[in-house]
């Protein structure tokens, strides 16, 4: 039975065990029919042309976990950023942990997706943004939407800023042989408020896991919403990660994404700004190695004038991994004012590397200052050879390169401690020590 099958002949199975309001069940039949209509994309779908899922349909996946692995905190301590105080919500295998989380109610909700979803005090919040900007016609969206049930919830009254930075992480264990799991995570800022999320996807078996995960962020007017997802998995864990977010007059919205591991990651992300005075931040980091592929496709819709965008990826690929950057800037004809950068710098360590780069531009207004650039390229060999002359190894040298490379997308990290992880992170996909605090 192919994967497809298998989830059409498991959703009724689901949908029967799950209690959520009617039109919640009515959203979940509907995104099913058309999951089953267009089933998962292939290479002949424009979006996916240079990313094959094919490797990974192949495998028998557990759609429901058979039983609750219990975890304790000094096995998985090392993937929280423990540095600092956190707001944390937990998930096992796809089912919440409690013992690993710490929730809140008080001036705010970072809770269960699954208690949103039932809860009556909750409705009116997911009658007004559950799958309300998530793409209608993604199948794999449509997957997910169908067999929502537990995530992330996350919902800001006006005029609060968060106290401290909310932690979302997603483990599996290994207990099946191999796991699908699809985490739907919401987001709402309103007025005025204040956010950080750290979100993070981490298999501890050597076991295939496959993650198809849906964001939905919504940034009300003046809102400021600091993301950062952390992507360094096993060469096992695959994650498609489908982020979206709607903006509001004069919000403030920033996702840093770092992808450092996982033997293949599709990141969609796609902002859609929809008042005037409104800035977009989009940066990422990419470094692998071996067969890993990594896949960044990008959009930001501009519909309202005095607005700005700033796309920055940056990408290191070595021995036989691929890279793939495929970003769009689309400024609608009323959208004047507009100021949008777009840049995808890359480094090819090896030969065999391959990095598939389409940076776009669709402009329909005249009045607006827009850019886009790319570069693949290898290391300087003259400053490398500086570096050597003043008595730095070659591998440090390389390293201190490359990471000075990526360095300006860490400059807007805005919490320190991630900053200080993921440089930590950096130097040892890197190889080497760098004998100083970067």
């Amino acid at each position: 039975m192919s994967l497809k099958d298998k989830l059409l002949s498991s959703f009724f199975v689901f949908e029967d065990q799950v209690d959520v309001n009617n039109d919640v069940h009515k959203l979940r039949n509907e995104a099913l029919k058309l999951f089953e209509a267009k089933g998962f994309p292939t290479k002949k779908d424009e979006a996916w042309k240079y990313t094959s899922l094919n490797s990974l349909l192949k495998e028998d996946y557990s759609i429901f976990p058979k039983k609750e692995e219990a975890l304790e905190y000094k096995e998985v301590k090392k993937y929280f950023i423990h540095d600092i105080d956190t707001y944390t919500i937990v998930f096992v295998d796809g089912i919440y942990a409690s013992h690993l989380s710490q929730t809140t109610h008080d001036k705010f909700h970072a809770c269960l997706m699954s208690s949103a979803l039932t809860k009556t005090q909750y409705k009116p919040i997911i009658d007004n943004y559950f799958n309300k900007i998530a793409p209608k016609d993604s199948s794999l969206n449509a997957l997910n939407t169908a067999f929502s049930k537990e995530g992330a919830f996350i919902y800001i009254p006006k005029n609060v800023m968060v106290d401290k930075p909310i932690q979302i992480l997603n483990f599996s264990t290994g207990n099946e042989s191999a796991l699908l799991i699809q985490p739907r995570n919401l987001v709402v800022v309103e007025e005025n408020s204040h956010v950080q999320i750290i979100e993070r996807h981490q298999s501890l078996t050597e076991n295939p896991v496959l993650t198809n995960s849906v964001t939905e962020i919504f940034a009300e007017k003046r809102a400021m919403v600091d993301y950062y997802k952390i992507q360094n998995d096993k060469a096992s864990a695959s994650l498609i990660d489908n982020t979206f977010i709607e903006q509001q007059q004069e919000s403030n919205c920033a996702v840093h994404t770092f992808s450092l591991g996982g033997k293949l990651t599709r990141n969609n992300l796609n902002f859609y700004q929809k008042g005037e005075y409104i800035d977009s931040t989009l940066k990422g980091v990419t470094i692998i190695e071996g067969k890993q592929h990594v896949d960044h496709n990008t959009l930001v819709h501009h519909a309202q004038p005095n607005c700005e965008s700033h796309q920055d990826y940056k990408g290191i690929y070595d021995d036989k991994s691929v890279g793939v950057f495929n970003g769009k800037v689309y400024v609608e004809k009323v959208a004047q004012k507009i100021n949008a950068y777009q840049s995808n710098n890359n480094i090819l360590v090896d030969d065999k590397a391959t990095i598939n780069s389409k940076p776009q531009l669709e402009i329909f207004a005249d009045d607006v200052r827009c850019s886009h650039g790319c570069t693949i390229g290898q290391l300087d060999e003259e400053a490398l050879f500086y570096l050597k002359s003043r008595g730095i190894p070659e591998k440090e040298g390389k390293a201190l390169l490359m990471y000075a490379f990526a360095n300006n997308v860490l400059e807007s990290v805005k919490i320190p401690e991630l900053k200080k992880r993921i440089n930590l992170l950096i130097a040892k996909k890197l190889n080497v020590d760098l004998g100083f605090d970067l």
